[in-house]
């Protein structure tokens, strides 16, 4: 490769979710959209964990005759989300969710099997292809809303808990599941039981107090939920920063009023930096962050299924601007655990108890988030701590710092989120003086590669970014600029570039 960073032809993002669930088509190397080929000079080693995992993603395509047995077709967590910058996450006025589905295990042979028991609203009146997807979609959540397999058993204690995936049709639209798994009220013992919403609206806060409600509702009757959900989806979703209330009748207690609040920051409304804090130290979550941002295979390990998911989607967060374009699972089903051995980049969330099913732990980053674990890192490739910038790294520790224990989840989000976006700032923040156009105003632009690493002052930045300009993520992001109309709405990394660009200059005027 010449020292100017070789570009790729744009191309349009996929939309088989089953290609972008094993390998993403974008890679260099391999391109497993039909799992069908790999690049001559890949090791022997990995083909062989490629064949295998592309025959398991395989069961997952329709027409397949030998499926794995109780694998849904449906494609289920996909690769890369979508970034923020490119298409509004919510429209106002669109509805909270599409539906409610509760998910109970059933006895079947030497376990339970998880079912839909039941789903709100019903929707009927669907062709035959639309029936066959929703079919696949149902078995899908309920695969996720239970991740752990048959293995359960009826008790009598159960702490409840709330987590979110996300499902990716045919036509490469994405849902987002949001679940809470918990124990009906009883003296008899039951295994609990999942509420999953799913809605095209990614506001991980929002639906977790709206579960809340759900629970409180559930522990009186079964029939008290559906009244609510009713009222619910009958309402608009909020704009930033508003409000929605809606009136709830309980027996007993009267009627209530649900005050349903829309963060302001409604960017960061998706993740919950809080819980990635509290698992990791800042240090750790620098070490994290410089293997993600050059698209590392990266596993969390941990007990709990919330812990996973927040962890997971935070983590992709934190690379914004950019998007992570490979395989992303936060809560990786045991069935499919040979997910692990694609050599493709991830980030995955395996629950401890199926640590041991990961055989091969070399060239990935192996974080253990579990309160009682007696290291953070059980696997690395060693070269974590030497990624970023020093004087950039220091800066980040320093802004994170400022987080304060008792901080909100809306105040840890924008100190978490401006340490890491102020980083890509100061890196590539630059890159718009380096898209040229020989054309009129329409005429697509190019991006100058080697001019722009070339102008990097600094020999610790420009060896990063050199690094970086040879990621996917930078790849899709340029892709776009060139594409973008000059001047038009491009987003909050834009407005902190040009903070920090009319800084500068105030900065230089005063010398």
């Amino acid at each position: 490769m010449s020292e100017d960073v070789k570009r790729r032809a744009p191309k349009e993002h996929t939309t088989d979710p089953h290609s972008r669930l094993s390998v993403q088509p974008k890679m260099q190397l391999m391109d497993h959209g039909d799992g069908s080929h790999s690049s001559h000079d890949e090791p022997a080693a990995e083909r062989s964990g490629m064949k295998r995992l592309s025959t398991l993603w395989s069961s997952f395509r329709p027409g397949k005759k030998d499926r794995l047995k109780d694998v849904p077709e449906s494609p289920v967590e996909p690769g890369p989300a979508e970034p923020l910058e490119r298409e509004p996450r919510v429209i106002r006025g669109q509805y909270f969710f599409e539906y409610l589905v509760v998910v109970s295990l059933v006895k079947s042979g030497g376990g339970y099997e998880p079912q839909i028991s039941y789903q709100f609203p019903k929707r009927d009146g669907m062709g035959r292809s639309q029936k066959e997807e929703e079919e696949k979609i149902l078995k899908a959540i309920t695969l996720f809303c239970f991740p752990e397999g048959i293995d359960w058993a009826p008790m009598t204690e159960y702490q409840s808990e709330t987590f979110s995936f996300v499902l990716t049709e045919v036509d490469g639209s994405r849902k987002n599941g949001y679940c809470r798994r918990l124990l009906p009220k009883g003296n008899k013992a039951c295994p609990p039981e999942a509420y999953c919403i799913i809605s095209k609206l990614a506001c991980f806060g929002l639906f977790s107090k709206i579960f809340d409600e759900v629970e409180k509702r559930r522990q009186k009757s079964m029939a008290m939920i559906y009244p609510f959900m009713q009222k619910l989806r009958e309402s608009p979703f909020p704009a930033p920063g508003n409000s929605v209330e809606i009136k709830s009748h309980i027996p007993e207690s009267g009627t209530e009023i649900i005050k349903l609040t829309r963060p302001l920051d409604s960017w960061l409304e998706h993740v919950n930096f809080a819980t990635l804090c509290g698992c990791l130290s800042n240090q750790e979550i620098l070490l994290v962050f410089a293997a993600a941002v050059l698209e590392r295979r990266i596993v969390f390990i941990a007990e709990e299924l919330g812990t996973l998911s927040q962890v997971a989607h935070a983590v992709s967060a934190l690379l914004y601007p950019f998007t992570w374009q490979h395989t992303l699972i936060s809560i990786v089903p045991s069935i499919l655990i040979d997910v692990v051995m694609a050599p493709t980049p991830y980030l995955l969330g395996v629950q401890k108890k199926m640590v041991d099913l990961i055989d091969d732990k070399c060239d990935m980053l192996l974080v253990d988030l579990s309160e009682n674990r007696t290291e953070t890192f059980i696997a690395s490739i060693g070269d974590e701590g030497s990624i970023l910038p020093p004087k950039l790294h220091d800066e980040i520790l320093l802004a994170l710092e400022n987080k304060k224990e008792k901080a909100t989840v809306e105040e840890w989000n924008r100190v978490v989120s401006e340490a890491f976006l102020g980083f890509f700032v100061k890196t590539v923040g630059h890159y718009a003086s380096y898209l040229t156009s020989s054309g009129g105003a329409e005429a697509r632009r190019t991006f100058q590669s080697r001019a722009f690493y070339k102008s990097i002052k600094s020999n610790t930045t420009r060896h990063f970014v050199k690094k970086f300009m040879q990621t996917q993520m930078f790849d899709i992001f340029i892709q776009e600029a060139e594409q973008r109309q000059s001047g038009t709405h491009q987003g909050i990394f834009h407005q902190k570039i040009q903070e920090y660009q009319n800084n500068r200059k105030a900065e230089k005027k005063k010398r």
